[in-house]
């Protein structure tokens, strides 16, 4: 990056603390820590309502009632997990099926995949349209690249949409964070925040729930594709963005920051659709870093959005 223009030094702490994944020896320290705490405590609450339920009977089954019904809750949380990362898992398999089916022109893939994202969706009342013009035309196409094409035309286009309003809203907040917050960590801490929902957003729009711990193994799944894709290096799209963050440091260091810290948090936004998409970009265009800042910042000026 040109040493002129301002580093994103927010949005590179917030990489960083995001993307490192913990060593192994760090993961069994936390892991055995946690169950050694649960334990411990657990052992303390069941020996404090026995000594309850003896002075107290009254008092002791209150508490063995609160005892049960939080630890009902805690495996609902659980189950909640289980399920959204599944459905993860779900949206992942059929990403990776349709990549297939594309590479080998394989119509027969093709249609499985189009029944599984019909099933994707068939709870979302706002694509039950789309459903039915997908299920009624989906016979005419006859090769595989038709058939995912027309998937991604009906179910996916107005969900990208509704993806790349989430993404410049993040970036017009980092940006704004970045430029007006002068307490240090600060910016850091909006900037993770504003991150986060950004890429739990991702995940519901196209069919995923993230929960606590889901939404934070979808964000390090977001990173990590993130790196590997080369994405974090400037690219053209990046560098014209930065350009501006340029010109406008000379006025306001701060600002121009800003400005380039928007543009990386659309960039997690982009690796955030590739990872929670169910398809491949193939007739729906890609979304650019420049379009969505300036788009963005657009907005943070008050000017009206009509695209």
């Amino acid at each position: 990056m040109n040493p002129a223009l301002p580093r994103p030094r927010t949005m590179e702490m917030v990489t960083r603390l995001v993307g490192r994944p913990p060593s192994a020896l760090t993961r069994f320290f936390i892991n055995s820590g946690v169950a050694l705490l649960t334990f411990l405590l657990s052992i303390a609450a069941l020996d404090y309502i026995n000594r309850l339920l003896d002075s107290y009977p009254v008092l002791g089954w209150i508490a063995v009632t609160l005892f049960a019904m939080f630890t009902l809750a805690a495996l609902g949380m659980a189950l909640r997990e289980y399920r959204a990362w599944s459905r993860f898992a779900k949206i992942d398999a059929i990403q990776r099926q349709a990549g297939a089916a594309l590479e080998e022109a394989n119509l027969d893939k093709a249609r499985h995949v189009t029944d599984q994202l019909l099933s994707l969706y068939h709870r979302r009342p706002e694509l039950e349209w789309n459903r039915k013009r997908l299920s009624d035309n989906r016979g005419d196409a006859f090769d595989a690249q038709t058939l995912l094409t027309m998937a991604e035309t009906e179910l996916l286009a107005s969900l990208d949409r509704e993806a790349r309003r989430e993404i410049e809203a993040a970036s017009r907040t980092v940006a704004a964070a970045t430029a007006l917050i002068p307490l240090a960590l600060a910016d850091v801490a909006a900037a993770l925040a504003a991150n986060l929902r950004m890429i739990r957003r991702m995940a519901e729009i196209y069919g995923g729930r993230a929960g606590a711990v889901g939404g934070w193994r979808l964000a390090r799944t977001v990173m990590t594709h993130l790196v590997a894709t080369g994405a974090v290096a400037a690219g053209d799209d990046l560098i014209h963005t930065v350009a501006g963050g340029g010109v406008l440091a000379k006025v306001s260091r701060r600002f121009g920051e800003g400005v380039v810290n928007g543009a990386l948090t659309a960039r997690v936004g982009i690796a955030a659709m590739e990872v929670c998409r169910p398809l491949p970009f193939i007739a729906q265009p890609r979304p650019k870093v420049g379009n969505l800042v300036t788009r963005g910042l657009r907005g943070l000026f008050g000017e009206s959005d009509k695209g």
